[in-house]
């Protein structure tokens, strides 16, 4: 039936390094350190004009206005989509456990969504709740600006658990024109002016033959951008301080705790972060679903976000749809991945009670007093001090008292919002432009609901 392409075990880098490749020809001319630095003014304010454009299907009209084989829309307060009638039965062979089983299969497609802003990257994001027992693929499809179209690329095989699929990227996809980099469409040579102009979705439903139960999927949507390439961005003059009380907790303090997830909590940023906004939230693990953790360990909650966000593909915690997924199955949120332009979107969002979580890559000289460099982190922005400094839990700190950290505004904007840098060999590679996870709930209050609409998201 075409759901499932060719897939190769085949080791690609790492998508911590490879989004490089996306900017590899654009930047193949950069200027040199020396000049990057003093490229300060040069650059337009992102605000004026948003290179991102998020788009989400989440409502009772939007389910009905795709294409449904085997799915029908339901309305509440919360409306989705879900199996109806299967459309027909397949077999997936597991890469992960060579498992082969049946089920039966359901699809819903988008309408076609024109880009506001013809992109470079693409990111899906969904919410959704499997069931034991079911599971969901998510494809993107798009049309070029040459006016030819991609084939479907697989942007997930996702599940909340880890009893009937491993949950994974997919590997080895390419066009000649564009790549899947692990969660990420990206354009192969930018520098070419070719451009996503538009794209579908489709999910695909999964549950076991002849059983009743259903995944429901509640949001759906993807973000695209066309991010200017930048050494540095324009400094914002800080708004209102504030700061939010959000939990912390700190992923060293996981180091050597189940490696068969990343190698252990070292590199469980991502989840970390995640766990801290879930719990801000309100959402609570129980015994009976942290029961599987030692009893000897802390914050046991770290341990659980770290096995189900693992994509067992990338062979990390850090696949950014796979953590805004996991943030939805908590009762009454959503999660998304978007870009942001500028701390002042990011103050928008602290002002109306929104922490976000950020992602970015630095030298340790170019972060005061955080003590290390990484070529990708992520952490929570909490606030806001009345200097403008950026307030975030750092959850690689030494422990949970220490993830509070400030640090300065015009460092942090520019390790965060910037797309080129220079690495500790000095060679040119990619920044995050503004990458962040938005966990927010799933009925916001009129004051969320503007903070979000004003920086793109609905």
């Amino acid at each position: 039936m075409g759901v499932f392409p060719p897939m190769s075990r085949a080791q690609q880098p790492s998508r911590r390094t490879v989004l490089a490749v996306a900017v590899a020809a654009a930047v193949a001319g950069a200027a040199s350190p020396a000049t990057a630095a003093d490229d300060t003014t040069a650059e337009p304010d992102d605000t004026a004009a948003r290179p991102v454009d998020n788009h989400a299907w989440t409502t009772y009209t939007d389910w009905r206005g795709g294409t449904a084989d085997g799915t029908r829309a339901v309305a509440g307060s919360r409306p989705g989509v879900v199996i109806s009638a299967p459309a027909g039965t397949t077999e997936y062979t597991d890469p992960h456990t060579k498992t082969t089983a049946t089920w039966e299969y359901a699809t819903w497609t988008s309408p076609v969504h024109p880009l506001a802003v013809p992109s470079t990257e693409v990111i899906a994001s969904w919410n959704a709740h499997t069931p034991a027992g079911t599971w969901i693929q998510i494809e993107l499809q798009g049309t070029y600006s040459d006016g030819t179209a991609t084939p479907w690329f697989v942007m997930g095989r996702w599940a909340a658990g880890d009893g009937d699929i491993k949950r994974t990227s997919v590997d080895d996809q390419t066009d000649g024109k564009s790549t899947i980099w692990t969660d990420t469409f990206a354009i192969d040579d930018p520098s070419t002016g070719l451009r996503l102009a538009s794209y579908r979705l489709r999910l695909t439903l999964y549950r076991k033959p002849g059983a009743k139960n259903t995944p429901t999927v509640w949001r759906l949507g993807a973000m695209g951008s066309d991010v200017p390439d930048r050494f540095t961005v324009p400094a914002t003059v800080p708004g209102v301080a504030r700061e939010l009380i959000v939990p912390r907790y700190s992923q060293e303090i996981h180091k050597g705790q189940y490696p068969e997830y990343d190698n252990g909590g070292e590199a469980w940023c991502s989840p970390t972060s995640s766990q801290m906004i879930i719990e801000y939230w309100g959402g609570r693990l129980t015994e009976e679903q942290l029961s599987w953790v030692d009893p000897s360990y802390a914050d046991p909650q770290v341990c659980h976000a770290a096995r189900y966000t693992y994509d067992y593909q990338y062979a990390g915690c850090g696949n950014w749809p796979f953590n805004a997924a996991y943030a939805a199955t908590f009762k009454d949120l959503q999660g998304v991945v978007t870009r942001l332009g500028s701390l002042t979107d990011l103050e928008t969002l602290i002002a109306a009670g929104i922490p976000a979580i950020t992602s970015q890559s630095f030298l340790k000289e170019e972060l005061t007093g955080a003590g290390y460099g990484t070529s990708g982190h992520l952490m929570t922005v909490i606030g806001f001090t009345a200097e403008g400094d950026v307030i975030a839990n750092d959850p690689a700190s030494p422990s949970d008292e220490a993830v509070r950290r400030v640090y300065k505004r015009r460092e942090w904007e520019n390790i965060w919002l910037r797309t080129k840098r220079y690495n500790a060999s000095g060679k040119v590679v990619s920044g995050t432009g503004g990458v962040c996870y938005l966990y927010f709930p799933a009925c916001p209050t009129l004051r969320q609901r503007k903070a979000l609409a004003a920086v793109g998201v609905r």
